[in-house]
């Protein structure tokens, strides 16, 4: 029974006006600071994080085709779908070297500043 009457909430309660007794007007401005510094950080965090996703739709078209090509249509076509997907990938070659190109100029900078 002796541990129930330690975690009275009418005590709690009690001790805390008894501790706010003993504070001085200055101290609740501080208190009153300190509080809204933090809230502010928490709320830089939560806008800061919050972005939109760039949507890109992932649509792949199915060709129909007679079924009485010749071999060097096929093969043509090949070709052409070989010259697209080459044409693509030198594209996303660029797109990444620029990227790293600008990583590497902040990286550089950052060395140069010691970090």
């Amino acid at each position: 029974m002796k541990i129930r009457h330690l975690f009275s909430p009418v005590h709690a309660i009690r001790d805390f006006v008894n501790f706010a007794r003993a504070r001085e007007k200055h101290e609740w401005w501080f208190l009153l600071a300190s509080i809204c510094v933090v809230l502010v950080i928490g709320w830089a965090f939560v806008h800061d994080s919050h972005f939109e996703r760039e949507y890109k739709p992932n649509i792949i078209y199915v060709e129909s085709w007679p079924a009485n090509r010749t071999d060097e249509e096929i093969i043509a076509q090949q070709q052409i779908d070989l010259a697209k997907e080459r044409a693509e990938a030198a594209e996303f070659e660029r797109e990444r070297a620029a990227r790293q190109a600008e990583w590497k100029k902040i990286d550089d900078k950052l060395k140069s500043w010691g970090i």
